[in-house]
């Protein structure tokens, strides 16, 4: 076809025509050019280097964690994990090494889903874990199958090592990889967490993380384009966390884990703690759980499994019973009753009778005691546990006293133990009435009553009702409960500071006034709980006398409380009477009187304590020998 005639007017139009062709190639290509060098450019030089220099981390052990006389608890071992790179599978399609990977690493299949979802919001550079502990047989797979998956790499970390059988689970709790939903805090986001990161997740472990953590160092190496490390141009080693001593003495936690493994609901929670400072010494919460499913197990089907079977389980093994579990205190509840009837001139040393009545009658309703005392001083009151005894104080305190009493000894507060999630008990008053039975909301003098013994209004964790009869023995110190003694120090290590030693942070104790006299015969009266005719007279230790007090809490009314609706037994201790060194408690979930089953448990902790401290065997074992 031809546009003119003259065939040089053809040739100098298709000429025209080329050009203008080879200007837009040109322009095209150029904008390109401007577009990669220019505009993209460091990107691209970054992309180049990483294909050449890449970072690998070495991660960082945590901390040790020990007993207070450095018998390692907690420990971290060498393992191998399979690692994918993010850069590697730039413009891949991910979902193609689901079944492969599945197949080839045993791998569920929605757990790799998972990975490579997570992956998406991570930054360029980093790895992804795609299967923890790898076998022998994992690593020669990866090996066998470079060509093929050069994305894929094995690397050695630490993995933590927790103690068999759950010891001790609920206070040093568990490690696991940060979540999507912690990475949106703005506490962890501070602190420059990221996907992939093995943080503290519950107990000791997530309140001190930050000591806990090491700082990862890293490998600066070059690589070919299959991934493979030709060189290492740079090491910076990592530094360890800092090694954790606890207040826990290990002799003393097994032997109370033993003491609730045995009980027939195997239900309840034990604690020892130093009356003087705070420090915790046992602190077990039964049934436990094995810890080592969340830093081993939990990215398997298996272990998924597992944590389902742990949530679902109605005994609700996850639960620290100690700090979250909430009971009526029964007769325990005597004890500050008594001190704050004394300091609030309810009751004197001089005139402490009270009525006993084998009960009391308020309007058409009778309160029965479990007996009929007569008219018993304080001291025979708390040794025979007489509950028409404190109706009467009760009303004589009035619901202000109680409630005074509550907030002097901070009942109704947390204790401020170094652990995540502690509860606050609930105590008596107008207000928690009100809310807790709203169809007859107005306070009333039976209410008093019920207020003044325990079961009714006042639904306490285990740990403050220790505090504050801890505190009563020491003559009014109200300890902060923790679990930290020290933390030892780490040195400086490469472009890592040192890190100094820390030890707990001891606020002062708060002081609840008890005038001498008043305490002594408070005392008194707990000394004679155990060594005098008293409820707990079974579990007496000759030259160690244990002052304490007894307590049976109904979950249910009377006659109906049988079978999983027993009683809860109670007993709460501390010796020596006169000079405490230690104080015991024991709460057993559905067993009956507490004198049955929750003062011997506290008796077989004081027999591994008296042991330790005296280097003999206890009274009672010595006059089995003779």
């Amino acid at each position: 076809m031809k546009f003119f005639e003259d065939d040089s007017q053809n040739l100098r139009a298709r000429l025209a025509a080329v050009q203008i062709i080879a200007l837009v190639l040109l322009a095209v290509l150029g904008g390109r050019l401007y577009f990669l060098q220019i505009v993209r450019g460091s990107y691209y030089a970054e992309r180049a280097e990483n294909q050449r220099i890449r970072l690998l981390p070495i991660p960082a052990p945590r901390g040790v964690i020990m007993d207070r006389y450095g018998r390692v608890i907690v420990d971290s071992r060498p393992i191998y994990n399979v690692i994918l790179s993010r850069e590697d599978v730039q413009g891949k399609d991910l979902s193609a090494l689901i079944e492969p990977l599945s197949r080839g690493l045993k791998i569920d299949a929605d757990i790799l889903r998972e990975r490579f979802e997570q992956m998406r919001t991570m930054p360029a550079f980093e790895s992804v874990r795609i299967k923890e502990n790898a076998t022998p047989a994992d690593i020669a797979w990866v090996e066998a199958h470079k060509l093929e998956f050069p994305e894929l790499r094995v690397e050695q970390q630490p993995q933590r090592q927790y103690p068999p059988n759950g010891l001790l689970a609920h206070v040093v709790g568990y490690v696991g990889e940060i979540s999507p939903k912690q990475l949106e805090d703005p506490k962890y986001k501070e602190k420059g967490y990221k996907p992939g990161d093995i943080i503290g997740q519950e107990g000791v472990e997530a309140i001190y993380d930050e000591y806990l953590r090491g700082r990862d160092g890293y490998r600066r190496v070059v690589v070919d384009s299959r991934g493979h490390i030709r060189a290492v141009l740079e090491e910076v080693p990592p530094q360890p966390g800092q090694d954790m001593v606890l207040t826990i003495d290990l002799d003393l936690q097994r032997k109370a884990e033993e003491q609730l493994a045995q009980m027939p609901s195997k239900r309840g929670v034990i604690i020892a703690m130093d009356p003087n400072s705070g420090e915790i010494l046992a602190m077990a919460s039964y049934p436990t759980f094995d810890p080592n499913l969340f830093s081993q197990r939990i990215t398997t089907r298996e272990g998924r499994a597992e944590y389902a079977a742990l949530l679902r389980d109605p005994q609700h093994p996850l639960y620290n019973r100690a700090i979250r579990g909430r009971y009526p205190p029964g007769s325990t509840w005597k004890i500050p009753m008594a001190v704050a009837g004394l300091e609030q001139g309810a009751i004197t040393v001089e005139h402490s009778r009270l009525l006993c009545g084998g009960g009391i009658q308020i309007g058409n309703k009778f309160t029965r005691c479990m007996g009929n005392h007569g008219t018993p001083d304080l001291r025979t009151a708390i040794m025979k546990s007489c509950d028409g005894y404190f109706y009467r104080l009760g009303l004589k305190m009035g619901i202000e006293g109680i409630m005074r009493m509550v907030d002097e000894f901070e009942i109704n507060k947390r204790t401020g133990v170094d652990l995540p999630h502690e509860l606050r008990s609930w105590t008596p008053s107008p207000e928690f009435k009100a809310r807790f039975n709203p169809r007859d909301p107005q306070w009333k003098e039976i209410d008093t009553v019920y207020a003044s013994f325990g079961q009714v209004y006042e639904f306490v964790t285990p740990l403050a009702l220790l505090r504050a009869i801890a505190a009563i023995g020491v003559g009014g110190k109200l300890y902060t409960p923790h679990l930290l003694k020290e933390f030892k120090p780490v040195r400086e290590m490469g472009p890592f500071p040192a890190r100094p030693a820390k030890t707990f942070d001891h606020p002062e104790p708060k002081i609840v006034p008890i005038r001498p006299e008043h305490h002594k015969l408070v005392v008194d009266g707990m000394w004679a709980v155990v060594n005098d005719a008293g409820t707990a007279a079974r579990i007496r230790m000759a030259g160690f006398d244990i002052a304490g007090k007894t307590g049976t809490a109904q979950v249910v009314s009377l006659g109906k409380d049988v079978g999983k609706n027993k009683d809860h037994s109670w007993f709460v201790s501390y010796a020596p009477a006169y000079k405490p060194e230690v104080a015991v408690l024991a709460l057993i979930e559905n067993v009956g009187f507490g004198a049955s089953y929750a003062a011997p448990a506290v008796r077989a902790v004081y027999d591994v304590y008296y042991e330790k401290t005296r280097g003999e065997p206890p009274p009672q074992q010595v006059a089995l020998k003779r």
